[in-house]
């Protein structure tokens, strides 16, 4: 049997280049300074959110409380206005036999509010369009 010689790979000359073998793993969560410095923002977002609430609470309260005053001046205001429609009846159908002004059209002894066209009939047409579309100051 003849023999063979066998050649054997060999490391360069000053060996391989070391290569990272080690786990790589990233840190978790914040360092201890970051993690303090969110704990400082969550407690001030949290004393700023119950800040607001209380604000938003205040001035739904106040809210609340004036809506009697606001009623009660629409209640003036609407009164005021069937008033004055009365008496532009009267002017105008005094010379009818028979009229009674004021004779409601709805045949029931309740009250019903008039609607908004009943209101502004006797008025210019801008009065209306204000009234149906327009802006109010206290509401």
């Amino acid at each position: 049997m003849a023999t063979f010689k066998v050649k054997q790979d060999m490391p360069p000359p000053g060996g391989y280049a070391s290569f990272d073998y080690k786990r790589n793993i990233p840190k978790r969560g914040l360092s201890g300074g970051m993690e303090q410095r969110a704990s400082v923002r969550q407690i001030d977002k949290f004393h700023r959110w119950r800040k607001q609430r209380r604000l938003l609470i205040e001035e739904l309260e106040s809210r609340i409380g004036l809506l009697p005053l606001l009623q009660a001046e629409q209640d003036r205001r609407l009164l005021r206005l069937m008033r004055e429609n009365l008496e532009e009846e009267a002017k105008i159908m005094k010379d009818v036999p028979g009229w009674k002004v004021g004779e409601g059209v709805y045949h029931t002894k309740r009250w019903v509010e008039p609607l908004t066209d009943e209101l502004f009939n006797l008025r210019p047409k801008e009065n209306l369009v204000h009234e149906k579309y327009g802006f109010r100051w206290y509401t």
